[in-house]
């Protein structure tokens, strides 16, 4: 077998063990966490006999094009895989730890509700984590990234008849999506810049990166800052940090896996994977190191006043990280990798054994507290030692930062939208929408500028529906048919953009008229079993209808784009036919893309989430005011 295609056995792994767990009862914990185990430990050995055989035959890069998707004169979507050093160090750890945990995690939720669903999740994060760090294009990592973000959400909902961890999953999958709309810029910038489907191979090619360059300075510099964008949101550097003591609501050893060692460290690696394009842009490396060195110096305040054990790793772990950006931005990939391995696997220790330090400090406090002396004085010094402990219990406002710049604009925006009933879609957006469809088949030539508006106005109006969806909770039916209708109006302005062939817009709209068809069917019958009892409260019928609640999962990944649904290959089909000067319109696209997937996430976890009683939610939706947003 060739070295190359070794490579698809890292990914097959994963991907069987995952299967095999699906199949497996739920009341055989044996079988279960076997199934894990060995597949953790199965894939460990491969990669271990793969590295051997890479270093004896010289540690050459490798580059495998595996699988052409979609192709056609303009644009060709294909899954890459792509090893290199900066790959094999973080297989390496990935695969130790995860087998670390795996056998952990088969003693530690021993009898705990929802057992099958962790070890699922975990294996299918496993496969996800492989995808990215195999990825050798932006389209396959874009997949691996999903998978991540989705297996994210799962775990920190783990406990999820409770109401805090349903809501920080929220929280967490949001600021995923923010990274997101970074990832997707520079991948639609990236096609413009290169007018192919560039893979991380090409970009080892120095002089061609640079000639490449250098007419298009502007475009590289934007693909360089939407990469520090999704990078920082990915790893919880600044401003982003906010999110990872909320993700810390899952089992320990999903926090050990995702938040202390693996899933946070994979800003670093998109940042160490596109360096050869960004090394020669200054601004950006200094922008990577002044993230970095802020998230340091924030997060070391915020960890030495912290009261729970999981949160003070969490960000200790955070400054580590941050030193790692600054380590990216001067250059030193090899002190990064090192760092990186350390810090993993010594994150991955305390986290695993945080609950006996728990205990252990519980008796300290007992018998062994020697409370401090008062220090009196008001000098500067004890002035500014108070202010600094004040902001880092507060976490600097981290969140409400975030809240304020991103979330809260939206939300406004969308409840400026609360007319929007469907009486009015029925007198004003449909039949408009016909219209707009009519004199696009029909061929009309339109006057030069509004020729160059509609695009623009049309992917508002699918914004709009966006947000409308995040913010209602009147009825979930017109919530669900806002993200369906936001599709329509987004083929329509990008048909009316650029021309969008008919085979086009039946791979974007085959996942989008299927999935919303079948989320919309659900809809229906959950309503005939419990009212429309809205969005007011978390629901958590889950417990009620488990396989209601897959189903509709899967409608709303189909619907989102997420690669179960052409729509993934749509998506970025869409991007190709945005020009390279329509900055505003790509931006009002992928911003449309992302808040979808935040307000149908949002839909789901309030349907079935949380621990709210039938009852209590229909007393609920008749007399509560629009709260807990």
């Amino acid at each position: 077998m060739e070295l190359s295609n070794w490579i698809q056995l890292m990914i097959g792994i994963p991907l069987l063990g995952f299967l095999i767990s699906l199949a497996v009862p739920e009341n055989k914990e044996t079988w279960l966490s076997r199934v894990a185990f060995f597949t953790a430990g199965i894939n460990l050995l491969s990669t271990l006999v793969f590295l051997v055989f890479w270093i004896l035959q010289g540690g050459k890069d490798l580059n495998l094009k595996e699988i052409l998707l979609f192709k056609n004169d303009q644009f060709e979507f294909l899954i890459d895989f792509f090893f290199d050093r900066i790959s094999a160090v973080y297989l390496v750890v990935g695969a130790i730890l995860t087998f670390l945990v795996t056998f952990y995690s088969r003693y530690y939720l021993h009898r705990e509700p929802g057992y099958k669903r962790f070890f699922n999740t975990v294996l299918f994060f496993y496969l996800g984590f492989n995808l990215t760090i195999l990825s050798g294009n932006f389209e396959t990592l874009f997949v691996g990234w999903e998978v991540l973000g989705l297996s994210s959400f799962l775990l920190v909902a783990f406990y999820r008849k409770n109401l805090l961890p349903s809501r920080n999953a929220i929280k967490v999958f949001s600021i995923y999506r923010i990274g997101d709309v970074g990832l997707i810029l520079a991948m639609w910038a990236s096609h413009h810049l290169w007018h192919a489907n560039v893979t991380f191979l090409d970009l080892t090619d120095a002089q061609r990166v640079v000639d490449q360059q250098l007419g298009h300075s502007g475009i590289a510099l934007f693909i360089g800052l939407m990469l520090l964008l999704a990078a920082a949101a990915k790893s919880a550097q600044f401003p982003f940090s906010s999110w990872l003591p909320r993700a810390m609501e899952g089992p320990t050893p999903s926090s050990a896996i995702f938040y202390g060692s693996l899933s946070v460290h994979l800003g670093v690696f998109l940042l160490l994977r596109s360096y050869p394009f960004w090394e020669n842009q200054v601004l950006v490396r200094i922008l990577i190191g002044a993230i970095g060195l802020i998230t340091a110096i924030v997060s070391t305040t915020i960890a030495r006043v912290q009261t729970s054990v999981k949160t003070q790793i969490g960000y200790a772990s955070l400054t580590q990280i941050g030193i790692m950006f600054l380590e990216v931005a001067a250059g030193l990939e090899l002190l990064a990798l090192v760092h990186f391995a350390g810090n993993a696997f010594l994150r991955t220790y305390q986290l695993l054994v945080s609950p006996s330090v728990v205990s252990y400090l519980i008796r300290e406090q007992f018998y062994g507290f020697v409370p401090k002396k008062k220090q009196g004085g008001s000098t500067w010094k004890n002035r500014l030692y108070l202010s600094v402990y004040v902001w880092s219990l507060k976490e600097w406002n981290l969140d409400r930062f975030i809240q304020g710049i991103i979330f809260r604009p939206l939300k406004k925006l969308g409840h400026r939208l609360d007319f929007l009933r469907y009486r009015t879609l029925l007198l004003y957006f449909i039949p408009s929408y016909g219209i707009g469809v009519y004199l696009l088949v029909q061929g009309y030539v339109l006057p030069y500028w509004l020729h160059q508006i509609l695009p623009l106005l049309f992917a508002f109006l699918a914004l709009l529906m966006v947000l409308k969806s995040f913010t209602e909770r009147k009825s979930v039916r017109l919530a669900w048919m806002m993200l369906w209708m936001n599709h329509f109006w987004m083929v329509l302005a990008i048909a009316e953009n650029e021309n969008f062939a008919g085979a086009e817009i039946g791979i974007y709209l085959s996942g989008v008229i299927f999935f919303g068809a079948l989320g919309w069917a659900l809809i229906g019958w959950m309503t005939q079993q419990h009212g429309d009892f809205g969005l007011y409260e978390y629901q958590g019928l889950v417990r009620q209808h488990p396989m209601v609640a897959f189903l509709f999962l899967l409608a709303i990944l189909g619907l989102i784009g997420f690669p179960i649904s052409p729509t993934f290959i749509g998506e970025d089909l869409l991007f190709s036919h945005i020009h390279e000067d329509q900055f505003v319109l790509a931006f009002l696209a992928a911003l449309a893309f992302v808040m979808e997937g935040v307000a149908a996430v949002r839909i789901y976890a309030r349907l079935f989430l949380g621990g709210i009683t039938k009852s209590s939610s229909l007393l609920h939706s008749a007399s509560s005011p629009e709260t807990n947003k």
